[in-house]
């Protein structure tokens, strides 16, 4: 029972670990798959050093090399620089330990600009141009050619620079190329994509901002639920080594119990076969009975070592006898009250002999008991009902069972019907009434047999 109860335990952990486990998972892919959005403007945005720390974060911050151009677009023909480049470093930021694996960030100006360059990524770029939208991806702005765009741009000096006006917004999507390493951003790291910007001098982009959008990958170990689901397994196999060592070790006890119990049940039978043999009418009385004994036992729910146990104390009720002598023991005519009083003597004499077998429990209360009657005129003590112990109460029905149904040296053995008569009449007088009733069912039934086969 205890060996059923520990296995089940082991399965369940098993069955408790792998749930979690395959939540772990679940819940792993769940995040993976989640969208991340978030919106960076102002100061957080442009002056990194006020920003609160986030997730993933990102700040644009202008070099400190710029240049300046001539943008003479209304054809003045003036000759002094009016706009300002400023090369920006979009510095993305993964600031957990989980990786990044893919982010885009959508930028949109509050001042118009002209996009000269960029690098390592992608720009889509949108441009509200007469009430309409002007869409176009541009692979790489190193190698812009504006004719193969329908873009809004102008040339300032031969080159061509992308007009972002105020509501006007640019997508920037990163390289995963081997050069670039943009995509994915490992945990605790970064990538700084660069655009170069022309805007009116004496003003910035500060009022524009940033959206990014991103996703993480999260491998399974950082999951809290896989430690815990690893901590389960390590239980499990834990449980599952000393439930194996256990399991080994009971065979090895049962083997050597059941060599054990063999050894005792052969030693006793020895004995007791020298008890049957003294008197040839009743040989094997002393086995038939204790099959008797066990037979009924086992109908009022006794399974197990207790049935193994009444068995041995039936084996030995009529252990007393050895003391007997052979001449009163065979006797073929009635008894006189003096060898009566010797035959009576066995019951005493057995639970003497028992009384030193202590590695037996109560091994002489089968002995001593088995002729006491239910009503109290028995012997040797004149018990009666429950003082009398119930191992010897189903004893004396099975003794008297196959004293009946056995050839004796002063009668032939009763016919059934006899000895069921027999029993009912007793029942209450010799015999515990609950005990003669089962007794009696098994008659009825063919289950009473000496062979011990049900």
């Amino acid at each position: 029972m205890k060996s059923r109860k520990s296995a089940l335990i082991i399965v369940l952990t098993l069955l408790a670990a792998v749930a979690v486990l395959l939540a772990g998972v679940v819940r792993t892919n769940v995040y993976n798959s989640r969208e991340h959005v978030e919106l960076f403007s102002g100061p957080g945005l442009f002056h990194p050093e006020e920003a609160e720390p986030m997730e993933v974060s990102v700040e644009a911050v202008p070099r400190s090399s710029t240049w300046t151009k001539v943008f003479d677009l209304n054809g003045e023909g003036t000759d002094e620089p009016d706009h300002q480049a400023y090369t920006y470093d979009f510095t993305v930021t993964n600031n957990t330990r989980d990786q990044v694996a893919e982010f885009s960030f959508k930028l949109t100006f509050d001042e118009t600009v002209y996009i000269a360059s960029a690098w390592n990524g992608a720009l889509e770029i949108h441009q509200n141009v007469k009430g309409g939208e002007l869409v176009a991806t541009v692979p790489d702005m190193r190698v812009f050619e504006h004719e193969n765009y329908s873009l809004e741009t102008v040339n300032v000096g031969g080159e061509y620079f992308i007009v972002m006006r105020p509501g006007d917004y640019l997508r920037y999507f990163p390289s995963s190329a081997m050069n670039a390493q943009e995509m994915p951003i490992e945990p605790l790291g970064g990538t700084t994509p660069g655009i170069i910007l022309y805007v009116a001098i004496g003003d910035d982009i500060e009022g524009s901002e940033i959206e990014l959008d991103y996703r993480f990958h999260r491998v399974l170990t950082s999951e809290p639920l896989f430690w815990v689901a690893m901590a389960a397994l390590a239980f499990w196999l834990v449980g599952l080594i000393i439930f194996a060592i256990t399991s080994v070790q009971i065979r090895r006890y049962q083997k050597r119990h059941e060599r054990d119990n063999e050894i005792i049940n052969e030693s006793i039978e020895t004995f007791t076969g020298f008890i049957d043999a003294k008197d040839p009418y009743t040989n094997g009385h002393s086995k038939r009975v204790a099959i008797y004994t066990r037979q009924i036992a086992k109908e009022f729910g006794y399974t197990g070592e207790d049935l193994d146990h009444i068995y041995y104390v039936a084996l030995l009720h009529d252990c007393g006898k050895i003391g007997v002598p052979d001449n009163i023991l065979g006797k073929p005519g009635r008894l006189t009250p003096e060898e009566f009083e010797v035959i009576k003597s066995h019951t005493v004499r057995g639970g003497e002999i028992l009384s030193r077998f202590t590695s037996l429990e109560d091994a002489n209360e089968g002995a001593l008991y088995h002729h006491e009657r239910y009503d109290g005129n028995g012997y040797p003590e004149g018990r009666a009902g429950e003082d009398i112990p119930f191992i010897a109460r189903m004893i004396c029905v099975a003794d008297s069972y196959d004293a009946m149904n056995t050839d004796r040296v002063y009668r032939k053995k009763l016919p059934m019907e006899k000895i069921v008569s027999e029993i009912e009449t007793n029942k209450g007088l010799q015999f515990d009434p609950r005990v003669a009733e089962v007794a009696l069912r098994l008659l009825r039934e063919n289950r009473m047999k000496g062979d011990g086969k049900d």
